[in-house]
C-alpha cells in the first residue's frame, strides 16, 4: 500500500505565495512521476506540474512563469511553489505518484489541500 499526503494549502492575498509539499511512503520500489492537479468547484481536475524521476518538468500554461515544482527523490517528496497568486488559482490541489510497487503500477492520490486566493 502507498500513501500520499499533502500539506501547505492555505488563504493568501492575491499576489501572494504559498508553498505546497507533497510525501510519499509505503512499499514503493520506484516512483516514475510525481505532480500537482488542482480542482475548483464545478470544473474537473486539471494537472498543473508534472515532474519525472529524471527531473523532466510539464507545466499548464496557466501557471508557468509563476509556479515552480521540485522533487526530492531520496525523500518520496514534491513541491509546488507558487507565486503571484491570482484568484483563479483557487482551488483544491491534489498530489499524485506513479508509483511501481512489488508486481503493479498504480496512481495515487493525496486528499487534497485547498488553496483560496482572495483578498
Amino acid at each position: 500500500q502507498v500513501q500520499v499526503v499533502e500539506s501547505g494549502g492555505g488563504l493568501v492575498q492575491p499576489g501572494g505565495s504559498l508553498r505546497l509539499s507533497c510525501a510519499a511512503s509505503g512499499n514503493i520500489v520506484t516512483i516514475y512521476t510525481m505532480g500537482w492537479y488542482r480542482q475548483a468547484p464545478g470544473k474537473q481536475r486539471d494537472m498543473v506540474a508534472i515532474i519525472n524521476s529524471g527531473g523532466r518538468i510539464n507545466y499548464a500554461d496557466s501557471v508557468k512563469g509563476r509556479f515552480t515544482i521540485s522533487r526530492d527523490n531520496g525523500e518520496n517528496t514534491v513541491y509546488l511553489q507558487m507565486n503571484s497568486l491570482e484568484p483563479e488559482d483557487t482551488a483544491v490541489y491534489y498530489c499524485n505518484a506513479r508509483v511501481l510497487t512489488i508486481g503493479s503500477i498504480g496512481d495515487y492520490w493525496g486528499q487534497g489541500t485547498q488553496v483560496t486566493v482572495s483578498s
